[in-house]
């Protein structure tokens, strides 16, 4: 096929680790007779230091005449002031609302081999495979505010109507179908009016999917759950606050931030696809970056936007025959393996790539 992609390398160890993810789907470019075009724009903490802006017109241009975006991460402790006009962060939600990518993925799978790694006792990680499906584009982040906060009051509103909640419901639903047909809703309807709108849609959608098992789980008790009985869930579906508290909580199940992807997708086959870690200022440029994170990133963009199922598990059997192997980077090392850096553990990958 031919394909467009867009990456945004933006702060800290982005640009390392996009480089080894593009490696990545240049390998599979050229094993399954496909043409992959790059093109390269600014976002972020860089983007404002050139322009003054976190999210350029030139790379939103750029943006929208891509089939998917690929992006590594953006901020950093030198634009980190809350109070100041402009943040990396706001580049985001722009992109975001820009595409309506209202549907963000978030897969936390356990390892065996990294278990040591993990803040939970090994066998409470058997089998733990979860799709988070967070709504990326309403909610709390995107209600009516007091914009200036700097008074003594201020205000964010959990917005949701039935048609946002609806359309990430059904993707969640998509998504179970897939894999154990079980979704998990996560609200806090015994208090909040805008969740009781979100359990009666989600009940709606879940008629039109009778062999999807519908779970409502309250959002405190969902914080216990994914520590004590981690692998009773399969589908996650929860707002945008909470879906994004609840998945960081849940990444630690994997050993590391830097293991875990995301997808965040419109109605269409448009996504962007980033790690979900943040830049690590104080390791970039020493070539110690953990890239598993932005590689499977790179799998999920196979899978989502371009429909080559079959390349996406050939990235994500070559991730785990690695880590298999022993090999590690810093932030997963072990004494008993074996500690590289962020190229040489890309090309551990791309050999098991090429022997299969």
């Amino acid at each position: 096929m031919q394909a467009k992609i867009v990456t945004l390398p933006g702060d800290g160890i982005g640009p390392e680790t996009i480089a080894e993810a593009v490696r990545v789907l240049r390998a599979v470019e050229r094993a399954f007779g496909h043409g992959f075009a790059f093109e390269e724009a600014m976002m972020g903490g860089c983007a404002i230091d050139a322009v003054g802006n976190p999210l350029p017109d030139e790379t939103l241009a750029a943006c929208e005449t891509a089939d998917a975006v690929l992006l590594g991460a953006v901020g950093g402790p030198k634009w980190s002031d809350p109070t100041a006009a402009v943040r990396p962060e706001q580049g985001l939600l722009k992109l975001r609302q820009h595409f309506d990518l209202f549907a963000n993925l978030r897969p936390v799978k356990a390892y065996p081999a990294l278990a040591q790694h993990a803040p939970l006792r090994t066998e409470l990680l058997d089998g733990v495979d979860i799709l988070f499906v967070r709504e990326l584009t309403s909610g709390i982040y995107f209600g009516p505010r007091a914009e200036q906060g700097d008074g003594d009051q201020a205000h964010d509103t959990m917005f949701y109507t039935t048609e946002q909640v609806d359309r990430v419901a059904r993707v969640a639903f998509e998504a179970a179908r897939k894999r154990q047909n079980r979704v998990a809703s996560v609200d806090k309807a015994n208090v909040l009016a805008s969740m009781r709108l979100w359990r009666r849609t989600v009940e709606a959608v879940a008629a039109d999917y009778p062999d999807v098992e519908l779970e409502h789980v309250l959002v405190d008790s969902c914080t216990m759950h994914i520590l004590r009985n981690p692998a009773r869930f399969d589908v996650v579906l929860a707002g945008n606050m909470f879906g994004d508290i609840l998945s960081d909580e849940a990444s630690v199940l994997a050993g590391s931030l830097g293991m875990l992807p995301s997808a965040s997708l419109n109605a269409g086959t448009f996504g962007v696809y980033e790690p979900i870690h943040g830049s690590a200022p104080d390791i970039a440029g020493k070539g110690i970056a953990n890239p598993i994170g932005t590689i499977l990133s790179a799998a999920m963009l196979l899978r989502h936007s371009f429909d080559l199922d079959a390349e996406a598990q050939a990235v994500e059997a070559a991730v785990e025959a690695t880590l298999a192997d022993g090999a590690r980077t810093a932030d997963i090392a072990s004494p008993a393996g074996e500690t590289v850096s962020t190229g040489e553990f890309t090309d551990r990958i791309l050999s098991h790539m090429i022997a299969h």
